[in-house]
């Protein structure tokens, strides 16, 4: 989540932060300056089950620092549905954090708006140097070919989990590894009000990550090399229409999903009523709604045929939470040790393994708590299988626009209307339509 399954949760449209004046920190200057050294603002994304909750992870190890530093952080949790809007707000007003945490989709988009301190070898230097952090994570940090726009702080990737209890009553006698495999083990689990796999139709956001990763597996991507959407391509359209299908064609989801938005999913995988769901960082989740962990495997998300990989075999967008500093902070020099505190070792550890995510930071990795079953399966598809969602400034439209066209067609499939190749190929015409013109 765990809530960094939330991290794209928020699919606003960044036209406000794209014609921003970078502006952070509360102050006016540009550039940053160290005019506040002994206190930096600290706004952290709600990670856990609660907004409690993460302070209670938090707090000790912002203490922490501050007896380290002589730093105080003043700490606030922001809801992800407030998140965005609050970033965009503070990028016209001045009015923001020193540090703050940004889902990893909305880096190339707020890197566009200026407003965030640039990631240049300098400031790498800072934190002990670019080459810790996972080159997948880095991926997500930016537009190619620019200095990332913020610094990996929590990462994730989707992995399939299944009921083993289901699976065994159904006589399936092992995990589903590519499509065809979940759609036969779905068929013969979809009875008597139970059903093969979990979707959330409303949920814009998850939508964009399913259908981007099926676009991969079937050889398109949604943008041009030159950044130009491309969303009616023959590999789009078949992607949506393979996820959609499901529920459509498959019969494998059940109607009511489509109007799942609130991880619904995965409160019906902990109830016994689906016996597949696809998402990320779900085992603390499942633990919180009364599963035990022997009554759920997981496995790495499927693929078309094969094993995951590169290209076609992709099965995962790179999921995580970015950690970014506004260019124009007061705390400067405060900022970038935080950001160096954060990210190191010990706390990359002590974080990660506090939210069931995976640390950026190659060295953390080793440590035995990211090498059980459940993560070690997440952290072999970050490293070998995941991609990055384009990093274009126009990413959180497209999350928008697409989002809602598969949001639609999951309607039509819940109402027994056809999901045809020609009506999701007019969807996504219609979305394509919407993205800003250049």
């Amino acid at each position: 989540m765990s809530r960094i399954h939330a991290a794209c949760a928020c699919a606003v449209t960044l036209s406000l932060a794209l014609a921003a004046t970078a502006c952070g920190g509360g102050s006016p200057t540009s550039g940053g300056s160290d005019d506040s050294p002994k206190t930096l603002t600290y706004w952290a994304s709600n990670q856990g089950a609660s907004i409690e909750v993460d302070k209670k992870v938090l707090q000790p190890e912002l203490d922490k620092f501050e007896k380290q530093s002589g730093i105080k952080v003043k700490l606030e949790v922001v809801p992800w549905s407030s998140l965005l809007d609050r970033i965009l707000t503070a990028t016209t007003s001045g009015q923001g954090p020193d540090v703050l945490n940004i889902g990893n989709t909305w880096s190339a988009s707020l890197q566009a708006s200026g407003a965030l301190l640039p990631w240049d070898a300098k400031n790498f230097d800072k934190i002990g140097g670019k080459d810790r952090f996972v080159a997948s994570a880095l991926g997500s940090a930016g537009v190619q070919g620019k200095d990332p726009a913020a610094v990996p702080l929590y990462s994730m990737a989707y992995a399939l989990y299944y009921n083993k209890q289901m699976f065994k009553d159904a006589g399936i006698a092992k995990p589903p590894a590519t499509w065809d495999e979940v759609v036969a083990a779905g068929k013969k689990i979809s009875k008597g009000g139970k059903w093969g796999i979990g979707a959330e139709g409303s949920n814009l956001s998850n939508n964009i990550h399913q259908v981007f990763v099926l676009a991969k597996q079937h050889g398109a991507d949604w943008f041009t090399a030159d950044g130009k959407p491309d969303f009616t391509s023959a590999g789009a359209v078949a992607g949506v229409k393979q996820y959609v299908d499901l529920m459509a064609k498959d019969k494998i989801v059940a109607p009511g999903n489509a109007e799942y938005a609130q991880n619904q999913s995965l409160s019906d995988f902990s109830k016994d009523k689906t016996a597949m769901v696809l998402w990320q960082t779900a085992s603390a989740t499942f633990k919180t709604q009364g599963m035990k962990e022997d009554e759920w495997g997981v496995v790495p998300a499927p693929v078309q045929s094969g094993a995951p990989g590169q290209g076609r075999s992709t099965n995962s967008m790179v999921a995580g939470i970015n950690m970014a500093v506004f260019k124009d902070t007061n705390n400067l020099d405060g900022s970038r040790k935080f950001v160096k505190f954060m990210t190191s070792d010990p706390e990359q550890k002590i974080l990660n393994n506090a939210y069931g995510s995976i640390p950026p930071v190659k060295s953390a990795q080793n440590d035995a708590a990211f090498n059980v079953p459940a993560v070690a399966t997440l952290k072999e598809t970050i490293s070998t299988s995941a991609a990055p969602l384009p990093q274009v400034a126009d990413e959180s439209q497209f999350e928008t626009a697409v989002g809602t066209a598969v949001k639609e067609l999951f309607a039509d499939a819940a109402a027994g209307r056809p999901v045809t190749t020609a009506t999701v190929k007019a969807k996504l015409a219609k979305a394509q339509q919407q993205m800003p013109t250049k």
